[in-house]
């Protein structure tokens, strides 16, 4: 089968298309036929080994897992014998392994049938994105709207992120480049703030930070005194940590304040799934599986406006 593999760590130029096994099912797993394939930062980290602490994980001298990709859509080719509640057919969608490839495994509780009023497309730019979002925005405990601040407004976390806010009814302010303004507004923020242009003002009852990495000092001036703020990556942390010693920091000092700073770990239930479906998909663009290298630049150069998936043919 057709893979996008990388035998060394760096730019989206260690990309390159090759024919590899396809995987074998193990019982407990399904094999997708896949249609299309998420790209996010996930992949970004596995291809970069960066930070490389996450290099523990992804091997030291260079990437244990050849193909990157976790997101997927597609139709289920194969079931294990251990595996009920899907059969050869199915249209699914999820988090797999090595998605960016004709075929891959997932196990069944990371996988929900696709509805049919998504494409294959629509469904591989929810996963991870969608996820890490909505644990970015609940719980919510009052019926009354939030003041809420999106910071990186414009990528892929942060594009669900104001589609869920609005969606619970929160007033959303968006912060994200110049190019991303107009693209920021069709997601629904009821304002939007360049960054490039203006300073960030105000006072939100919850701020989600997904780009940059702005000190708690800085973040928490704009917190209500029983506000939350919750993190999610910080690319623009150090080389070794990437980021991870502000989350430390705010798991450390949140037990002394009235605040609440968080900096959830996801990975996406068959609930969080079921629950996105609801949610318009912000897809921006796909690309063939052969111009993996393509999206994966426009994601690393912040030239994405929500979501790109690959499309897989067959």
């Amino acid at each position: 089968m057709k893979a996008v593999v990388h035998n060394v760590y760096g730019d989206a130029d260690v990309l390159r298309m090759e024919d590899v096994p396809r995987p074998t099912v193990k019982p407990n797993q399904v094999l997708v036929r896949v249609h299309a394939a998420g790209v996010d930062r996930g992949a970004w980290h596995a291809m970069t080994g960066l930070p490389l602490i996450a290099r523990l994980g992804f091997g030291l001298r260079g990437p244990r897992n050849r193909t990157p990709g976790l997101d997927l859509a597609g139709v289920v080719e194969e079931v294990g014998s251990e595996v009920t509640g899907f059969r050869r057919g199915d249209e699914v969608f999820g988090e797999g392994s090595s998605s960016w490839a004709e075929y891959a495994t997932a196990k069944p509780t990371r996988l929900v049938r696709k509805p049919a009023h998504l494409s294959f497309e629509q469904a591989a730019a929810i996963p991870t994105s969608g996820a890490t979002a909505l644990r970015m925005v609940t719980p919510k405990f009052t019926a009354a709207p939030r003041e809420v601040l999106v910071i990186g407004a414009g990528g892929g976390v942060g594009s669900f992120t104001v589609l869920l806010a609005k969606a619970q009814g929160d007033h959303v302010t968006a912060v994200c480049s110049t190019a991303k303004t107009d693209p920021v507004r069709r997601f629904g923020a009821d304002r939007v703030i360049d960054y490039t242009r203006e300073p960030l003002t105000g006072s939100y009852d919850l701020i989600v930070d997904i780009a940059g990495n702005r000190p708690l000092s800085t973040l928490r001036v704009l917190l209500k005194p029983t506000g939350t703020l919750s993190i999610a990556g910080g690319e623009n942390g150090g080389r070794f940590f990437g980021g991870l010693e502000r989350n430390l920091h705010a798991f450390a000092v949140t037990p002394f304040l009235k605040q609440t700073l968080r900096a959830p770990i996801v990975i996406a239930t068959r609930d969080d799934l079921t629950a996105l479906t609801g949610i318009a998909s912000p897809l921006e663009s796909t690309y063939p599986l052969s111009e993996a290298a393509t999206a994966m630049h426009r994601l690393a150069t912040g030239q994405v406006a929500g979501k790109t998936v690959l499309t897989v043919a067959h």
